[in-house]
């Protein structure tokens, strides 16, 4: 399993509309700040505070040629939370086997 800190980053990131509109948006490909910014009524300042943010969680990475930074997605980060998931899917679902078995034992023996 991931460690703590580092899915405690991740969900921190994804917690931010913005930020995970920006995640959808580097889903289809990486692009430049500029680009990503654009759709987003906030200033360019403020919208590197989410860049930022996402680029400490590991679920971005960023480049610089010349004047322009791009912005590419980091699936492997984006791994950790779907392990996470798949481990919590595995309890939720053996919790409820093991419900449901109990529950059939229940009827068939009163």
């Amino acid at each position: 399993m991931a460690n703590h800190k580092a899915l405690d980053d991740i969900f921190v990131a994804l917690a931010d509309p913005t930020r995970r509109a920006v995640i959808r948006r580097l889903g289809r490909g990486p692009t430049s700040v500029g680009e990503l910014a654009r759709p987003f009524p906030i200033t360019l300042p403020s919208f590197m505070k989410h860049v930022r943010t996402l680029e400490a969680s590991g679920l971005i990475r960023t480049s610089k040629s010349g004047r322009v930074r791009t912005c590419t997605l980091n699936r492997e980060r984006l791994a950790l939370v779907d392990d996470w998931l798949a481990e919590q899917r595995r309890s939720w679902e053996a919790a409820a086997d093991r419900l449901e078995q109990l529950v059939t034992d229940l009827e068939e023996n009163p």
